[in-house]
């Protein structure tokens, strides 16, 4: 198996701009959730494409698949602190609709991926 360039992958790249818009929407939660809430989001939404980075190195497909599910599941991790924000409403109707709708489009590509290593 060739190494994969994770830079050229769409699913990093999709990674590292969710990150960004992550970091400005977390940005504006409160300030007592500093080392709650936004920490777990931005360390969850930073996951992903770094273990995709990371798993892109491994010598093995099987390897790297592990990193694959391990940022499948930083994503879903995401996704449930992010409803947990909704609910307490520190973002909108709309930007929440829009980021679900990113990280669910971000499993499906991650999970494809695997599909597609197996």
């Amino acid at each position: 198996m060739a190494r994969h360039n994770f830079r050229n992958m769409k699913i990093w790249q999709d990674g590292i701009d969710f990150v960004i818009v992550n970091y400005k929407i977390t940005r504006n939660f409160p300030d007592f959730e500093k080392f709650n809430l936004t920490s777990q989001l931005n360390r969850c939404a930073v996951s992903i494409p770094s273990n995709i980075a990371e798993g892109s190195a491994k010598a093995t497909d099987k390897h790297f698949k592990t990193y694959l599910e391990t940022s499948l599941g930083s994503a879903f991790e995401w996704e449930t602190q992010f409803i947990i924000a909704y609910k307490l409403n520190y973002v909108s109707q709309e930007v929440y609709n829009k980021r679900i709708e990113e990280i669910q489009k971000q499993q499906r590509m991650i999970g494809a991926f695997l599909d597609k290593l197996s």
